[in-house]
């Protein structure tokens, strides 16, 4: 199968399957999107959830937020991973974004200058909050991407390059999103049939799919590779 009929179909069964995908992370502005997503890194968006509320209920402004201060932050995200760092990110980047007048700017290098903020981080509010097309990598963006053939990358930033030349860029905003469902729902990580999934029996390779085979009858593991590698500064979802 040619790549572009391979990128085609897989776009279809993922339009088919999640015509209008939600954004997983609850969140009442731009801000606050930015908070959570940031606050997701290495936690399962399920925990942030459980914590933003009380937060954002506390502080859903950059205002509010600074002046919540990085002590109090604390107390209402202590749940999550690393929360003592997030804590003192989240609270500096309101006042970065108080100082450059109180907004988030659908901007490149003011969201990644921001503390805490990377350019995944980046690219979801770019995507989601400002409707600006984008390609965030997350974890099953990453693996999916290399197990369809779609990327060898060994990168976050090379398997975006490549994910973002394979589709159209109109199609980009909701395509992570659905990627990232698919992921949680037909093509986890390991012991996966690869055979039996509705894209990767027909996307990945023959090779790859009998290098999972034997990893899942347990004849011996598999070797380290796209579904093995997880992405520096990503997160399990």
């Amino acid at each position: 199968m040619r790549r572009a009929e391979k990128v085609e179909r897989i776009g279809t069964i993922l339009d088919e399957l999640y015509p209008d995908p939600p954004i997983a992370l609850d969140h009442v502005n731009v801000y606050t999107l930015l908070v959570a997503v940031a606050l997701s890194a290495q936690t399962t968006d399920k925990k942030v959830n459980e914590v933003t509320p009380a937060l954002f209920a506390a502080a859903s402004t950059p205002q509010q937020m600074y002046d919540l201060g990085a002590e109090r932050i604390l107390e209402l995200i202590r749940q999550i991973g690393l929360a003592p760092t997030k804590a003192r990110n989240v609270w500096t980047a309101a006042g970065q974004i108080l100082d450059a007048g109180g907004e988030v700017l659908p901007d490149w290098e003011f969201l990644e200058g921001l503390a805490g903020v990377g350019h995944k981080t980046a690219s979801v509010v770019m995507a989601q909050g400002f409707d600006i097309p984008a390609f965030p990598v997350d974890t099953h963006i990453f693996r999916l991407a290399r197990r369809w053939g779609l990327s060898t990358g060994t990168t976050v930033e090379k398997v975006e390059a490549d994910l973002k030349r394979a589709f159209p860029k109109e199609t980009w905003n909701r395509r992570h999103l659905q990627i990232i469902y698919f992921g949680r729902e037909f093509c986890p990580a390991q012991r996966h049939d690869l055979a039996a999934c509705p894209i990767c029996s027909f996307a990945a390779t023959k090779k790859q799919i009998e290098t999972e085979a034997r990893a899942r009858r347990g004849r011996r593991p598999a070797p380290a590779g796209p579904v093995d590698v997880v992405p520096e500064g990503a997160h399990r979802r």
